[in-house]
């Protein structure tokens, strides 16, 4: 079987160019996990490589869009439930950011597709703490290794990447 480095390369979603990050960065490439974890093949590895690195979590979290694909896949790979994020609270009917079901004092993995600054962890984590909830790890598919690392490391969160930007590239 290939490795996921290789899958993410082959399917198109590892690209070279000239591109404007979430955070506001310029980039040389980008990395659009969107692209393979639209591939029910590739999404199950996702899946089944990130089920092995759930430790005493009891839900799972992953902000709109990228992450909700690879949430659900772990959720059903794992039994674990989920809850999804929205990047801003709803002005009508119920106004929830938080979509699911949860209680407080939970501990929650967060679940994200590409890690560059950590920028949109430490939001999901904002906004899963502000509900009670404890985050402490966050599983994602490609760590850029952009500063991510550092920046979860200071809000007290652990980053475990699947993949690394640096792998990718190797290959």
């Amino acid at each position: 079987m290939e490795n996921l480095a290789d899958l993410l390369q082959s399917s198109g979603a590892v690209k070279f160019g000239d591109f404007t990050l979430t955070s506001g960065r310029k980039s040389s490439f980008y990395v659009d996990v969107k692209k393979a974890s639209t591939k029910p093949a590739i999404l199950a590895l996702i899946s089944k490589m990130m089920s092995e690195h759930i430790g005493e979590e009891k839900l799972l979290a992953g902000m709109e869009l990228g992450a909700v694909p690879i949430v659900v896949g772990l959720a059903l790979e794992s039994g674990i439930p989920y809850v999804i994020l929205r990047k801003g609270k709803r002005e009508h009917g119920t106004g929830k950011q938080i979509e699911g079901e949860y209680q407080a004092g939970q501990e929650v993995l967060i679940v994200e597709d590409v890690a560059t600054t950590g920028g949109s962890i430490v939001k999901s984590a904002d906004i899963l703490r502000e509900a009670g909830l404890t985050v402490s790890r966050s599983l994602v598919v490609v760590d850029r290794e952009e500063g991510a690392t550092e920046a979860l490391t200071e809000v007290g969160i652990e980053l475990i990447p699947l993949v690394r930007m640096s792998q990718i590239r190797r290959n």
